[in-house]
């Protein structure tokens, strides 16, 4: 005996795999992200700083923007991209055509986006059926920094690792005007640890601990800071428009460790930032530099 409403089940499920591929066709074309993000790449690079229960919610839909587990299974706009989501697909549709009301989603939520812990196959036929709220139970993981749904998946996870650092070193409190803003993933770990030796060094000159905020704010005003007066002054933010002042800092760093390297002696962050604004995006290499700055060396 067959069931109703077969044929309509089918020929939805086709028509979202047929859109599915024309997405990741567009996307490819337009080099543009089309995939959900997953859960637990936003796990590594975020720690919650508290969970709360927040019960039954009525929840946007296109806020909806990840998975736990099934990221793989459907693109961007929640269309199915496997041929074997068929059967639980179609269970769920077949519901909607039967009247029969099912149970809640559970959503974890992180800033302003959900993230998907039970019920995608329902997520993606209520969204390929034009609703536009969804019920679902949310708890919610707490964090410094906003992540919004119109992000894309690399900005999002960039947002995740900035809610980190601000976690791990309290500079949205110290220093609220703050503007540390790499443009690529994991410098904001790079940046930590210069924190974390710099913190080393004062408790090697002063001789006894020093807590994270103190180490914090004294890297920002006499590491940090330093460098990106001299970037602004020099014109490099101007020079390389597409990137930030933090990626300066970052690179002015990297050459201040070759310059020490090679003279043997501290350079410092403002005079590692003028010898970058100088020579960073010339055409001499530094060795030709070095030879120039070092008394009695000849080229």
């Amino acid at each position: 005996m067959s069931r109703p409403f077969e044929t309509e089940v089918r020929q939805d499920f086709e028509r979202a795999r047929q859109k599915a591929v024309l997405h990741d066709l567009l996307a490819v074309f337009q080099r543009r992200p089309n995939d959900l993000v997953p859960y637990h790449e936003v796990r590594q690079r975020v720690a919650p700083e508290s969970e709360s229960y927040r019960g039954l919610q009525t929840v946007r839909i296109d806020q909806i923007v990840g998975s736990m587990d099934r990221f793989d299974d459907f693109d961007r706009a929640f269309l199915p991209r496997k041929r074997f989501t068929a059967g639980r697909w179609q269970n769920v549709d077949r519901a909607y055509y039967q009247d029969v009301r099912l149970p809640p989603i559970q959503l974890y939520k992180v800033g302003d986006v959900y993230f998907v812990k039970d019920g995608n196959h329902r997520v993606s036929v209520a969204r390929g059926r034009g609703q536009e709220f969804i019920d679902a139970e949310v708890i919610e993981g707490h964090i410094r920094a906003p992540l919004r749904p119109e992000m894309r998946p690399d900005e999002l996870l960039l947002q995740a690792e900035y809610a980190e650092f601000l976690r791990r070193t309290n500079l949205d409190r110290i220093l609220p005007d703050h503007d540390i803003r790499p443009t690529a993933l994991g410098r904001y770990d790079e940046i930590w640890e210069h924190i974390e030796g710099h913190r080393g060094w004062l408790e090697a000159i002063r001789h006894h601990p020093v807590d994270v905020e103190d180490a914090v704010e004294d890297w920002y005003t006499y590491i940090y800071e330093p460098i990106v007066k001299t970037a602004r002054e020099r014109g490099l933010t101007e020079r390389f428009p597409n990137h930030t002042e933090a990626d300066i800092y970052l690179w002015v760093i990297r050459h201040r460790w070759e310059l020490e390297k090679q003279l043997g002696h501290d350079v410092g962050p403002a005079g590692s930032a003028e010898d970058f604004a100088l020579h960073g995006g010339g055409p001499s290499s530094l060795r030709d530099r070095l030879a120039r700055m070092l008394p009695g060396r000849r080229r």
